[in-house]
């Protein structure tokens, strides 16, 4: 973490944080005037609507949803044999499928620039997942998702470049996530790195910049859940997008993914990934992360 930090105590652990940061100036509970005021953070008029709440969660009341006020991102959606994902997933989850014997599994690079937990970066790894208790084809479950802009997912990796998200993501929400170095670059080309915990490479993504759509504010929104397991008991956990500008391409050809031997480029090849289905591009973002709802399975008696 660049510049100066200050120790702050979050979930029974003492975290650094930026000094002077949001998360030292407002413990996730923002002055949305002072926030406004922030040339970084751009318009944030999308978050005024949106009430903050202190929740209880399983290490005591925390200030939520989290807001992100300005982020990008560059997601890989890969196809996977089913059978190799139905062998990670927990049941009952079920991998929706892209075409017959095969599902989607998405490599995902994020870069928080203006967040309530101060800026970090972050990578994913998750298989799209059937919606609990959807029946019908899987092919028009998919077109539906693709349509609202709202999937569902399983998340199996999730590694974070600062302590806080670290230590937040899992106390709070049991994710699976650790410290590595990761990188997010769109420019003239469009770079994504993630290391592993020893700092050797891991994975790499390098990709043609794409052209661009800038669209108004709250004209492009989507919404993703995950679902996942805390003590046991199965969550789901919703995430709204306020997409400002991507690009998207289908079946790319000129997308370089290079796996080194890491924790990330081991999960990719065991789940067996093939060919890049679509590359996904934002370049600017607004996000909303919400705490874990708790839910029964159906099906679960």
């Amino acid at each position: 973490m660049d510049g100066c930090t200050i120790d702050v105590e979050f979930g029974g652990h003492k975290v650094p944080v930026l000094a002077g940061g949001y998360y030292d100036r407002f413990r996730s509970n923002p002055d949305l005037d002072a926030i406004a005021r922030d040339p970084a953070a751009g318009n944030i008029d999308f978050f005024r609507r949106i009430p903050k709440q202190k929740i209880e969660s399983r290490i005591g009341p925390v200030w939520a949803p989290n807001f992100y006020y300005r982020s990008s991102s560059v997601q890989l959606l890969m196809s996977a044999p089913v059978s190799r994902l139905k062998a990670i997933l927990p049941e009952p989850l079920e991998p929706l499928r892209a075409c017959p014997g095969y599902g989607l599994v998405a490599l995902t690079f994020f870069s928080y620039a203006v967040c309530d937990n101060d800026p970090y970066d972050e990578a994913s790894i998750a298989i799209v997942i059937r919606r609990p208790g959807a029946c019908g084809p899987h092919a028009l479950e998919l077109a539906a998702a693709i349509r609202r802009r709202s999937f569902h997912a399983h998340v199996l990796a999730l590694p974070v470049t600062t302590e806080i998200a670290r230590v937040r993501g899992v106390e709070c929400y049991q994710l699976p996530k650790w410290l590595a170095g990761i990188s997010v670059t769109i420019g003239a080309e469009v770079r994504a790195a993630t290391q592993a915990p020893d700092g050797t490479p891991d994975l790499t993504l390098r990709a043609p910049a794409p052209d661009f759509v800038d669209v108004p504010s709250q004209s492009h929104m989507g919404a993703n859940t995950m679902i996942h397991q805390i003590d046991g008991r199965w969550h789901r956990t919703t995430v709204r997008s306020n997409t400002l500008s991507f690009a998207q391409r289908m079946l790319p050809r000129d997308v370089t993914l290079s796996r080194h031997g890491g924790p990330m480029s081991d999960l990719l090849g065991g789940l067996g990934v093939a060919r890049p289905l679509r590359l996904d591009v934002v370049r600017d973002a607004q996000l909303v992360l919400n705490m874990p709802e708790p839910f029964t399975m159906p099906g679960s008696g």
